[in-house]
């Protein structure tokens, strides 16, 4: 066997033996006993809300075994495949097994980031918040460009993307701008993206055309199940109503519709502004709610980058990541040292990579911190 072969083959048993780690294999088969068992009780839709999160659980399991015993006999299949090749001087098999071994590596590094895909809400849908901070018009440019770029990430997972609101730039691009994204695991895949996002570049609004740094801040977190019971006190809360201030097109309100909730124990702001009044309100408290629950996770995680830590203010020292268009072609995140060149790639929505490595670090329990030390 060819040595880049070997290393492809090493490669996919890595991923296996990470599947098997988060599967807790020795266990898995055991645990579908136990949902069949439960599946067949004839009680079971008493309570349907229980009774559909019981069948998803189960269908989750049922695909993680069998994903881990497919990558497995495939493996073992094409191994046998260039073996038999070699012993009979077939290089046409030996080929052809090789090709789907290349395959299969794609396949198991694709199901070991989504293993690693694991929390309490990772695959629930989520909400993105991205806000212009230092810079002006710049950065109001830059956050346009930040939005553009997860709405195309967005679409390439085959995710639904809502514009639930958005504030106009003065000049250009939009101050802020906040999105639905819904599909499973959005969440989990774009938890990683909290921060403030740093941009370097000729500004195109500077006649000296001198390079310019602009910063947006970026925040995500969960939509929250309506079956986990979260109580807002209404008396913490603060209910305004507004005139829309977006760009135009459907997005723009004749009436003061669009509802900003603003959470005083907390300082939490969510708007929405959508065409009524009412429908804003329920989009508005649902939006509070899963911020509220994201502040309970920030503490039950508090060993894994704090969000504070990962947000700071939209400004110097505070990013985690660095978009450099000149006098190179550059992206860097500051928290795993992965980079690339190919700057329109991931502008245009090119992002898995970095989002892979950010989880594999939370996974190694790392601090933001310690793994700038490393």
């Amino acid at each position: 066997m060819r040595a880049e072969t070997q290393n492809i083959v090493a490669d996919i048993e890595k991923s296996l033996e990470l599947l098997a780690q988060r599967l807790d294999w020795e266990t898995a088969e055991f645990r579908l006993e136990e949902f069949n068992a439960r599946v067949e009780d004839p009680n079971l839709w008493d309570d349907a809300d229980a009774a559909q999160a019981l069948m998803r659980d189960r269908q989750m399991l049922v695909d993680a075994i069998d994903t881990y015993k497919s990558i497995k006999q495939d493996l073992s299949d094409n191994m046998e495949l260039i073996e038999l090749g070699e012993m009979e001087e077939d290089a046409e098999v030996i080929s052809d097994a090789e090709a789907a071994l290349k395959a299969l590596k794609e396949k198991a590094s694709e199901k070991e980031l989504e293993a690693l895909l694991d929390g309490e809400a990772d695959s629930n849908d989520t909400f993105l918040e991205i806000n212009a901070g230092a810079g002006g018009t710049e950065s109001c440019d830059w956050a346009s460009m930040l939005a553009r770029m997860y709405v195309r990430w967005a679409e390439k997972k085959g995710y639904k993307v809502e514009l639930q609101s958005e504030s106009a730039g003065e000049e250009a691009g939009i101050k802020s701008a906040a999105y639905k994204i819904s599909g499973h695991n959005a969440y989990g895949w774009l938890k990683s993206e909290s921060g403030v996002h740093r941009l370097v570049r000729i500004s195109p609004y500077d006649s000296a055309a001198k390079r310019h740094t602009s910063f947006s801040s970026v925040w995500v977190y969960p939509v929250v199940d309506d079956n986990i019971e979260i109580d807002v006190n209404l008396s913490d809360i603060r209910i305004d109503t507004y005139r829309s201030s977006g760009a135009g097109g459907q997005h723009v309100n004749t009436t003061d519709s669009a509802v900003r909730i603003t959470h005083e124990p907390t300082g939490i702001v969510v708007t929405s502004s959508e065409k009524s009044q009412h429908q804003n309100r329920d989009i508005a408290m649902k939006a509070l709610k899963s911020r509220l629950y994201q502040l309970e996770l920030d503490r039950r995680n508090a060993d894994i980058n704090a969000a504070h830590e990962a947000k700071g203010d939209a400004g110097w020292g505070n990013q985690i990541r660095s978009y450099v268009l000149q006098p190179y072609q550059m992206v860097k995140d500051l928290r795993t040292s992965h980079e690339t060149s190919d700057t329109k790639g991931v502008l245009d929505g090119d992002l898995d990579g970095f989002m892979a490595a950010t989880l594999a670090l939370n996974v190694a329990g790392k601090s933001r911190s310690e793994a700038q030390g490393d």
